[in-house]
């Protein structure tokens, strides 16, 4: 069985019920999906960045969403080991990624979970990783 790490921007489009991510998890089964703390900051930020008259709305579907993933939040603290060597590797051959894609990239790769995003192209680099886009056709 399958399990899978969602990337922020799968979690923004489950927010704003787009491209059918709602129903492929259910496909999944929501057991087998599970979200990075760092996704939780992200998400967090971008209710702060909203604007004041949507932020009410945004905290509640955030809300919904610590629930329905309660125990299902990974935290980073046993991925900063492989977080580093990512990071090395990629710097090392000159395709940088940006701090957050990577502890959640290396989140993904130490549970053994499937990291859904729609950039795919951000991961790409990181040694070990295995990628799907639940948004391309």
């Amino acid at each position: 069985m399958s399990t899978f790490l969602l990337d922020t921007n799968i979690c923004v489009h489950l927010l704003k019920n787009e491209y059918g991510i709602k129903e492929k998890i259910a496909k999944v089964g929501t057991t087998s999906c599970f979200l990075s703390e760092i996704t939780m900051a992200e998400l967090l930020f971008g209710i702060e960045n909203s604007a004041p008259t949507r932020r009410s709305e945004n905290i509640k579907r955030f809300d919904n969403l610590s629930l329905l993933f309660s125990n299902r939040i990974l935290s980073i603290s046993n991925v900063l080991h492989e977080y580093a060597k990512q990071k090395a590797n990629v710097r090392r051959i000159g395709k940088p990624v940006g701090e957050f894609d990577l502890l959640i990239g290396a989140t993904a790769i130490v549970h053994g979970l499937t990291l859904v995003t729609r950039n795919t192209k951000d991961f790409e680099n990181l040694e070990g990783i295995q990628l799907e886009n639940w948004i391309a056709p």
